[in-house]
């Protein structure tokens, strides 16, 4: 996670950004706080990375990289003002000994790429080019299932859609459909037939931006829909009020890379 030291919107690469609404930086830092602490609270780790002057939405810590199986795919930004994130976090990654590889194509990290038990979700249409797909495919060794999305608002992967269990046995997964192309609704029913469908509401919400451990979910307090399905399925969701930076585009999640050894 990276604290949100220097979060503003100061420019607008997603249909959520408005430079002219006033961000409040304090509130972000409780916000941001508050989603850390409940995090150590369930048990988990939570490493850092220092925010750097000038990278506002460094925050959005999803986007810097890709971890599986101990390999770190780095990020390669589209817009120029957040370009620089990708060498910092493999910067990071590299010092503390991690095996990591730069990327050719452009990516966003875990904003487009998903691991879902053996294989990667992986979205396209905004920002990851599908050529990103091939390479993360070779680098980690195991199948990269694209997917493209439509709506500008739901400019990432994972804004459209979160990993409830990577379980191998039964990898689960929430999404909103109208997010995607026909033909990528159609593979991610063949996939997964019993998956939670997100109201209108929810993706409103950027409920979808969430962050499960396999039982308790991390969720926007806006998605109701979706916490009330979670805990029809025995989830446990846990609101937490990421609003302020939202105003940004993101939501737990984008706070969230999880590092995978």
């Amino acid at each position: 996670m990276c604290e949100p030291v220097h979060y503003t919107v100061s420019y607008e690469i997603n249909p959520w950004m408005d430079k002219t609404r006033y961000t409040d930086v304090e509130l972000a830092l409780r916000q941001w706080r508050t989603l850390r602490d409940t995090y150590l609270e369930l048990g988990h780790t939570v490493d850092t990375i220092d925010p750097l002057p000038g990278l506002p939405d460094m925050v959005y810590a999803a986007n810097g990289a890709t971890v599986v199986d101990g390999v770190v795919y780095s990020a390669a930004f589209r817009h120029p003002e957040r370009q620089p994130e990708g060498p910092a976090y493999e910067k990071w990654f590299a010092d503390r000994g991690f095996v990591t590889h730069t990327a050719e194509r452009t990516n966003e990290g875990e904003g487009d790429l998903l691991t879902v038990g053996d294989v990667v979700l992986a979205g396209t249409g905004f920002r990851t080019e599908r050529a990103a797909h091939a390479e993360a495919q070779e680098l980690f060794g195991r199948p990269v299932v694209s997917l493209h999305l439509v709506d500008p608002r739901y400019y990432h992967l994972d804004t459209a859609l979160a990993v409830l269990s990577s379980d191998a046995g039964d990898p689960q997964i929430a999404y909103y459909p109208p997010a995607f192309s026909p033909g990528s609704r159609a593979v991610l029913r063949t996939m997964f037939p019993d998956a939670v469908i997100a109201t209108d509401t929810d993706a409103a919400a950027l409920g979808l931006n969430a962050v499960s451990d396999g039982k308790n979910v991390v969720v926007a307090p806006g998605a109701t829909d979706l916490a009330a399905q979670l805990r029809e399925r025995g989830w446990e969701p846990i609101p937490v009020d990421t609003s302020e930076l939202l105003k940004g585009g993101g939501g737990a999640k984008c706070c969230t890379l999880e590092i995978r050894r």
